[in-house]
């Protein structure tokens, strides 16, 4: 069992009531046990093709049935209907019981000064962090000016003393390779609304998770439904949350 297969085997099953797959975000909302919840997820594109087979097959009549139909997809890597799965995934994991509110940014900040920190992903606040940490290494899919390429993982990672992932990468399916570059003694954390607030990803070396409970459901569909950057959506009605392993 994967770890994606071992998050969901935690949850119980629910009904789809709402899907959205905005420009940048995709959003599920799910029914368990009468109650309403909301999860996100980046929009994968996936590649155009001529062929006139559907990128998301079951688009149009996604509403009502079982999460375990769109959850069935967490197999497909950088795909439309990865991006569904893992918003279902994650409105089905349960609200963590502890959790605070923090700044990313303030807190990779207070664990990286005067050590070595890498990124997976551009994040916005790079510019602002790079002063507050001993070292910054910025590994993007497409790096800019001073960023580094995936190929240079795993010779970064090794030398790392905190590393903050983007949620992303459990689903285009490199968390697994990037944990094992890693060093042993690094902080792991895994970032951005992508990222399922579950317990579980400690058992695979994540130390901190800061992801998204969404409290505005109505408010956060419409803002993904017209394009909303994560700013915009947070703004709609996100809380970001950080749970401590």
């Amino acid at each position: 069992m994967n770890l994606l297969d071992e998050i969901l085997a935690t949850t119980e099953e629910g009904q789809v009531v709402d899907v959205c797959v905005g420009m940048n975000w995709t959003a599920v909302v799910v029914e368990v046990d009468g109650k309403r919840r909301c999860g996100l997820a980046a929009t994968l594109s996936g590649f155009h093709e001529h062929s006139g087979q559907p990128q998301i097959p079951l688009a149009g009549v996604l509403v009502g049935r079982s999460t375990s139909e769109l959850v069935a997809d967490l197999q497909a890597p950088n795909s439309p209907q990865m991006s569904l799965a893992m918003a279902a995934l994650n409105a089905l994991v349960p609200p963590p019981e502890v959790w605070s509110e923090q700044n990313a940014l303030d807190l990779i900040a207070a664990r990286g000064r005067d050590r070595h920190v890498a990124l997976i992903g551009h994040f916005p606040f790079v510019d602002a962090l790079r002063p507050q940490v001993g070292r910054l290494s910025v590994i993007d899919q497409h790096p800019l000016e001073g960023d580094f390429p995936p190929e240079a993982a795993p010779e970064i990672l090794p030398q790392a003393d905190f590393i903050a992932m983007t949620g992303m990468v459990l689903m285009n399916g490199t968390f697994e390779n990037l944990m094992q570059c890693r060093n042993l003694k690094a902080d792991v954390m895994l970032l951005g609304p992508s990222t399922p607030l579950s317990p579980r990803l400690f058992d695979f070396g994540v130390d901190i998770l800061a992801g998204s409970w969404v409290e505005n459901i109505d408010a956060v569909l419409r803002a993904v439904g017209q394009g909303a950057n994560f700013r915009q959506v947070h703004r709609a009605g996100v809380r970001l949350i950080t749970v401590m392993r």
